[in-house]
């Protein structure tokens, strides 16, 4: 609308002009003679003839502009509708889904009714084989002779004890075990559903950056005379640049991914522009400097409206941007934390949690990684003296500290924060690690089974997630298998660094073997 305009004004403007000249023509007309009179009139009505054809076109450019304008508006407006019939699918197909697990849940619940009804019957049925028990015994024991009535009694009542005993330990073991089948099995649906609706980006990284070359001759100007600009350049922006004879190519080594990238896009923009001295290279190290930190400073922003957690104070953001730049085991940290900050928070909606603090826990569990590099420390105790400094909510810093146990978990918040990274930590191809870590960790898993007494072998599987302990069975008892199990699993844990958890599953096996001769 704003070219229409200035269409409209141009228009106005040279018809106005085309008036002031016809004007001054009269005017001189009047004083100069009649043939320059005529020939100035002749002139003057020639551009008013033009301002006025002008006019004519600009008006219609304005008229071509107002119909591309309304072309526009609706291609916009179609667009607009078709997003909106999406949106509507997407709800009705989501509505049927809750409607078919409604059906499903209404189903259990039929099923556990009858059950329970199952039960009821058997415990009428044993109830009347109790009684009927009772008379038989007492008709037979009245004609015992030298047996009292009161002996009898006493007799039937130690029987019947027994035998209702060994009936109620049955039924409770019958009991517990479904009990705990049926606990196993919505705990994994309610994990597995919970993976299922969070889908994140996997990033690895690693410690060097290659940047390509447009030509060999510009690494003899990266070098410089004597190498002072590939020294100045390492020493401004503390990074190793390796210049071989790999062709067109040269690459940024460093352990710190923040000062990597600050230096990738500093040479970057050093071959752009083509001047490199030790001058030019402070200059773009400093530009680069600050294209970083806004950078971190948008992830940072992006990665808490993405997570559902908004009010974070900047320095927060800030510091959690870092985090874009920083893995672990290959792991993104900032993509995790955004990860975690979703799966907690639908693990509290489902187990009635309090989810504004599981999610803004979930988002900053790690935040003191982005610190660890610069200050001496865990990375939970810099993420809660960091948090504590921001005066953050105190259930938000109890369940950043209790992520890894460094205090006793005291809130359910906590608990599902936990299970959230470990989830997050535990995803297929989420992290990795190298061949030679992998079996250096299989291999003490193993010998830390084998430290125990009794213990005769022990194997690693399901890559190193669960650990299968076989027992000599003359030396361990079943009721010792489960204190073997939990001390093993302790043992792992206090000595171990491994993402995610292990299972401990201890085996004891008897064999009677004889021999007919």
């Amino acid at each position: 609308m704003n070219t229409l305009g200035i269409i409209v004004i141009e228009a106005v403007i040279a018809l106005v002009v085309a008036a002031v000249v016809g004007w001054i023509g009269y005017r001189l007309g009047r004083q100069r003679a009649k043939d320059e009179g005529a020939y100035l009139r002749v002139e003057a009505e020639k551009t008013l003839s033009e301002a006025q054809a002008k006019a004519r076109q600009m008006l219609m450019e304005a008229k071509d502009e107002v119909i591309k304008l309304r072309d526009e508006l609706d291609q916009e407006l179609r667009a607009r509708r078709q997003e909106i019939q999406r949106e509507e699918d997407r709800l009705k197909k989501r509505r049927e889904e809750l409607d078919n697990q409604r059906e499903r849940l209404e189903q259990r619940e039929k099923k556990l009714n009858q059950r329970q009804a199952a039960l009821d019957k058997r415990e009428a049925e044993l109830e009347r084989t109790y009684k009927e028990r009772v008379v038989q015994l007492e008709a037979k024991l009245e004609e015992v002779a030298g047996m009292t009535r009161e002996d009898a009694r006493n007799t039937l009542l130690e029987i019947v004890r027994n035998e209702a005993r060994n009936d109620m330990a049955r039924v409770i073991r019958e009991v517990e075990a479904e009990a705990q089948e049926m606990a196993e099995q919505r705990a994994r649906k309610l994990v597995i559903e919970t993976m299922q609706r969070v889908a994140t980006d996997v990033v690895a990284e690693r410690a060097i950056t290659t940047i390509e070359l447009p030509n060999e001759e510009i690494k003899g100007r990266i070098i410089g005379r004597n190498g002072r600009n590939v020294q100045a350049f390492e020493q401004a922006a503390g990074v190793d640049i390796i210049v071989d004879d790999t062709p067109e190519t040269v690459t940024i080594s460093c352990f710190d991914p923040v000062r990597r990238e600050i230096a990738r896009r500093a040479l970057e923009a050093l071959l752009r522009d083509g001047r490199i001295h030790p001058t030019r290279i402070e200059k773009s190290l400093e530009d680069a400097r600050r294209d970083v930190e806004r950078i971190m400073a948008e992830e940072g922003e992006r990665a808490a409206i993405e997570a559902g957690v908004p009010g974070l104070p900047p320095e927060i953001i800030r510091t959690l941007g870092r985090l874009k730049y920083r893995t672990s085991y290959g792991q993104n940290q900032l993509y995790h934390a955004v990860e975690t900050a979703k799966l907690a928070g639908l693990l509290a909606s489902e187990l009635k949690a309090d989810v504004k603090v599981c999610k803004m826990a979930g988002l900053l569990h790690d935040i003191g990684k982005a610190l660890d590099r610069e200050s001496e420390g865990t990375h939970v105790q810099l993420g809660v003296d960091l948090l504590r400094r921001f005066n953050i909510n105190p259930k938000v810093i109890h369940c950043v500290e209790a992520h890894h146990h460094d205090v006793p978990q005291e809130t359910l918040e906590a608990i599902i924060v936990e299970i959230a990274d470990a989830i997050s930590g535990s995803r297929p191809g989420a992290r990795r690690e190298t061949l030679e870590t992998y079996v250096k960790r299989v291999r003490q898993l193993e010998e830390t089974a084998k430290s125990f007494k009794g213990v005769g072998e022990a194997y690693a599987i399901q890559a190193g997630r669960e650990l299968r302990v076989i027992v000599k069975p003359e030396l361990i008892d079943d009721m010792a298998c489960i204190q073997l199990s939990r001390d093993i699993a302790k043992r792992i844990e206090e000595t171990m660094e491994y993402p995610g958890q292990i299972k401990v599953t201890v085996v004891r096996e008897t064999r009677a073997v004889e021999y007919a001769k």
